[in-house]
């Protein structure tokens, strides 16, 4: 299998989380989603460079789309028990 439903988070308690509320890099499939800053492209390398990217090294990008501000910002986002973890260290309620 490879993976666990369940993990225990770096930050805050040691509570085991739902996989998919953490960061957690051991995942049942090993396709990821980042948003990034494109740098350049090489066109006769055929390269493109990005900064920003919420990846592991070595990890392939298999597709690059635009930035769409309609559909891929979201400015009342919040990051779940996270927000409480930062809160309670920044001594923020």
């Amino acid at each position: 299998k490879g993976w666990s439903a369940r993990v225990t988070p770096p930050r805050g308690p040691r509570k085991k989380r739902g996989l998919f509320a953490t960061r957690a890099p051991h995942r049942p499939n090993h396709i990821g989603m980042s948003a990034c800053r494109l740098i350049s492209v090489d066109t006769e390398q055929l390269r493109v460079f990005v900064r920003g990217l919420d990846l592991l090294d070595g990890t392939p990008v298999l597709d690059i789309k635009p930035y769409v501000p309609y559909c891929d910002s979201f400015p009342g986002a919040k990051a779940g028990w996270l927000d409480d973890l930062d809160s309670a260290q920044d001594g923020r309620d």
